[in-house]
């Protein structure tokens, strides 16, 4: 099995990736955790509790590079295991608890991590962060059982452990899992200053008009830089409703029109999609007027959500934003849209934009 330093100067070599000496020391410390869990494969005893590779606790900077290391360790992993977005993760949780407290189980938190450890052996969590008090009040006794039953926890964050639920309600609660973090993964800072994600959009353009095969090339090529060509199986629970990503991979999301202002969608399940990332592609928007107004007006409530949530807003459309909706009721509403449009494209915006990694 290759080093993952290996992998890493390979994908240097072929131009997919610069030389990061930052990103290198973390490599150096995945390297580790992966030769030992190698051992313990060969040995046959890695289904044991080893408390020295417990895992590893990624953070830093947006657009450093921390969710691609990751998937760099998972990929080179010869147990099984999962990857998969932490906000998702805690839906499925709160899911399998409820089933589980439905049929009565003494201990339903117990039951349901035993059914995790018995099928993955590393549990790769991008992007976590706790926003929930309901994920806030659980998720150290989970931690604790599925570190405890043998599990490696690999995961990437925006925030140092001691800066988790920072301000949240009954935050003096959430505490014990900082310490459990702090004493049983890897503490690793990518320190890097680079923001790989925004030089990959800086200067380009985020809005494409009319629709035709050149606008769809260049939506396609952005994608691309932006995702590596890599989609994560991601869906959010809103109000017992399930809204699922067509496309996701690390905190961007592409979508048509349709699937976001074709259905009957309200304003919280354009905050809960917005919540969770920080580059929206939406393609295809057609003319807005009389014959879709419905449709249009949850188009003016998405671009709202979108610009008070500052994320990256990239899409291909009938026409520019001045001439998109010329005809209707919704016509006078419909120019503060034109206005957030219009700024969402402008270099300024861009230079304030958050992107994740």
């Amino acid at each position: 099995m290759k080093r993952l330093m290996d992998v890493y100067d390979e994908m240097i070599s072929n131009g997919s990736l610069e030389d990061d000496l930052c990103q290198r020391k973390i490599v150096d410390q995945l390297d580790n955790i992966n030769r030992k869990v190698s051992d313990l494969k060969k040995k046959s005893i890695f289904f044991k509790k080893v408390p020295d590779i417990n895992g590893a606790y990624i953070w830093g900077g947006v657009g450093c590079g921390k969710s691609m290391l990751m998937d760099l360790f998972v990929e080179n992993l010869p147990i099984p295991n999962r990857r998969v977005h932490f906000h998702a993760f805690m839906q499925e949780i709160h899911n399998s608890l409820h089933k589980a407290r439905s049929s009565g189980v003494k201990d339903p938190l117990a039951l349901v991590a035993n059914e995790v450890t018995k099928n993955f052996k590393v549990l790769a969590f991008d992007e976590m962060q706790i926003k929930d008090i309901t994920d806030a009040m659980i998720v150290g006794r989970l931690f604790t059982l599925l570190l405890d039953g043998g599990v490696i926890i690999i995961t990437t964050s925006n925030r140092a452990p001691s800066d988790l639920y920072k301000n949240g309600l009954n935050r003096e609660l959430f505490v014990p899992f900082i310490d459990l973090i702090s004493d049983r993964l890897n503490i690793l800072n990518l320190e890097s200053k680079i923001d790989y994600r925004k030089s990959k959009l800086r200067g380009a353009r985020v809005y494409f008009s009319p629709l035709n095969a050149n606008s769809k090339n260049k939506l396609d090529k952005l994608w691309l830089d932006l995702s590596s060509n890599e989609v994560q199986d991601f869906h959010l629970m809103v109000n017992k409703r399930k809204i699922k990503f067509p496309f996701y991979s690390n905190g961007v999301a592409r979508f048509t029109f349709f699937e976001l202002c074709g259905e009957n969608r309200g304003p919280a399940d354009f905050l809960a999609i917005v919540d969770n990332l920080r580059v929206l592609i939406v393609e295809n928007i057609p003319q807005l007027g009389k014959s879709n107004f419905n449709e249009a007006k949850r188009f003016i409530t998405l671009i709202d959500t979108v610009y008070e949530a500052g994320i990256v807003f990239i899409c291909s459309a009938a026409s520019q934003p001045e001439h998109l909706y010329l005809d209707g009721e919704g016509v006078f509403e419909f120019e503060r849209t034109v206005s957030r449009l219009n700024e969402m494209q402008s270099e300024s915006w861009g230079k304030s934009l958050n992107l994740t990694d």
